[in-house]
């Protein structure tokens, strides 16, 4: 009788414990389901943190922690819809999963398109240099509105579209003063600041957690990080790191991405040294002459531009006839991608191993398989 007794005891436990939806984990919180558990590991701009009762405090903050820029961090509380769960003091309540929304920039449209969730968007800034069939048939037919572009929306617009929240990037040129007296929530997504590929690619986590995709971002992360990292690890193995600069002259400045950029980084990570050496997370214009001085003699020069025809070394020529000046020019070593024949912006946050890969072929082409195809970079011919 006593076996039988402890029998049954077990056989409960084990059904309380397999049949709970909500299963505590370390720190006190609470998980409906692991496989949707958002842990950010590269991106530095936002954290997350689960409560017992079910809401997600996602606290959002400057990547490279620049308080000139960004004084403030934003804290937003996500409820299920139709709880009455109670969100903790200081954080601004959105009910998820969203299911209408504004994004402002191809940055934060990527995170959608990855994700298929292109029925959330209900507006966007406009459609210059769009590649995506899918949103073009949708502002065609008026299911994606275009609002205008930062500093000149268009209010009536973005409330005829009727979005619960708002992505936006806040360290843009603004204008969002106008939004804000509409009292739609705003959601800063920062993933363009943040310093690492990774870092940015991880922010697809951030959008999932607003819309319900926890489960499909994280699975999407984990292959891109899987990817990334074995190209990476390729590239580690190099018996030679070939130098790389990058930019172009336009209107009498060259516009040069600091040493501490996501760029820098993803040359290094391709196995190559980026020449300019300063500790800058953005960029900045510097003259012909400084930069001549940095990267005369480096192995390879990327440029990323919209040119309208073929693009050519008498092309770069003619746009700065001191461009043949370079190593790179002359032996024929520029990394080149046109804007206007791909969907850089479109599709690269959320494919920064796709974009390893081809720098790889490219500086390490032993490295690679020899039928790799590149899809954004390639050495202009």
């Amino acid at each position: 009788m006593k076996k039988q007794v402890l029998l049954l005891m077990s056989l409960l436990l084990l059904v309380a414990c397999g049949g709970k939806k909500n299963a505590k984990v370390s720190g006190g919180e609470t998980l409906h389901d692991s496989a949707a558990l958002v842990k950010p590991q590269y991106a530095k701009g936002f954290t997350v943190r689960y409560l017992e009762n079910g809401v997600r405090l996602v606290d959002v903050e400057d990547p490279q922690k620049d308080e000139d820029k960004m004084p403030v961090s934003y804290q937003f509380a996500l409820v299920e819809k139709g709880s009455d769960a109670e969100v903790p003091e200081g954080y601004t309540k959105v009910e998820v999963p969203v299911q209408r929304t504004i994004v402002m920039t191809m940055l934060q449209l990527s995170n959608f398109t990855a994700l298929k969730a292109h029925d959330i968007v209900k507006g966007i800034t406009g459609t210059k240099n769009l590649f995506n069939k899918d949103i073009r048939k949708r502002v065609k037919d008026g299911s994606i509105v275009k609002i205008g572009m930062e500093g000149n929306f268009d209010t009536e617009l973005i409330l005829a579209a009727n979005p619960e929240v708002i992505f936006i990037s806040p360290f843009k040129r603004g204008g969002y003063d106008a939004i804000k007296e509409t009292g739609i929530t705003l959601i800063p997504h920062l993933g363009y600041k943040e310093l690492t590929p990774l870092g940015q690619a991880e922010w697809v986590k951030f959008v999932g957690l607003f819309i319900g995709k926890e489960k499909e971002a994280n699975d999407l992360f984990r292959g891109i990080e899987q990817r990334y990292n074995e190209a990476k690890a390729l590239a580690a193995d190099a018996k030679t790191r070939p130098t790389v600069f990058s930019g172009e002259m336009h209107g009498g400045n060259w516009y040069a991405v600091g040493g501490k950029n996501f760029l820098a980084q993803l040359f290094r990570d391709a196995g190559a040294d980026y020449v300019v050496k300063n500790e800058d997370t953005g960029g900045s214009n510097i003259e012909f002459e400084q930069m001549y001085a940095m990267a005369a003699n480096a192995d390879y020069w990327r440029i990323l531009n919209s040119y309208p025809d073929t693009f050519s070394y008498d092309a770069l020529k003619a746009s700065e006839p001191r461009n043949d000046l370079f190593k790179a020019f002359r032996e024929k070593h520029v990394i080149y991608c046109n804007m206007k024949q791909t969907a850089y912006y479109e599709t690269t946050p959320v494919e920064p191993d796709v974009l390893l890969k081809d720098l790889l072929a490219i500086f390490h082409p032993e490295l690679v398989e020899k039928d790799y195809k590149p899809k954004y970079y390639q050495l202009l011919k």
